[in-house]
């Protein structure tokens, strides 16, 4: 939803929001930048689970996907832990849910090791990730690199984005004392 003012008329600039009643005069940016979030999340939800339904597997939800992925990471066995972390993700048991989901559906396998179960990709796991790639070399990065958007300023944008989510989860923990 935008925000209706008219800049021209010497008031508030035209923002582009979800909810204008969250839009502070302090840092309305960061409203535009929730509304750039949300939109962006739920896109790329999308993305991830066609993506992995036309490498066949339509189960996955966007969380299985991320978790497979993560587990996939550079070939090295993973704990529950070390997904939540490398993800961000607080809720534990979503991501030991997507795990025993990816185990059963036989794309990862879990070993246990002392008192933790550590995770690797299986070979169909691998294959999955693999044929997720060509899809998104074929459907995504192909059409990234027809915009002619610079790729250093996505860097740089991606950078920022990884500061701001530090500030989000800084705010989150203030939220709880609250």
């Amino acid at each position: 939803m935008a925000d209706a003012t008219d800049p021209a008329a010497g008031t508030k600039p035209r923002r582009i929001v979800s909810s204008a009643h969250l839009v502070s005069d302090k840092a309305a940016e960061l409203s535009e930048f929730e509304f750039g979030l949300i939109i962006g999340y739920h896109a790329f939800s999308r993305w991830m689970v066609r993506c992995m339904a036309a490498a066949g597997y339509p189960e996955l939800s966007p969380l299985d996907v991320l978790v497979l992925h993560s587990v996939n990471h550079r070939d090295r066995d993973k704990r529950l832990a070390d997904v939540c972390f490398t993800l961000n993700v607080e809720d534990t048991h979503l991501v030991s849910y997507s795990l025993k989901k990816l185990a059963a559906s036989e794309l990862v396998s879990r070993e246990k090791r002392g008192k933790e179960a550590w995770f690797k990709t299986t070979d169909k796991g691998r294959a999955a990730c693999d044929a997720y790639r060509q899809v998104r070399e074929e459907c995504l990065v192909e059409s990234f690199q027809t915009m002619g958007l610079d790729t250093k300023a996505i860097g740089e944008l991606a950078g920022k984005l990884r500061a701001l989510s530090g500030l989000y989860g800084q705010a989150a923990r203030a939220a709880t004392v609250l």
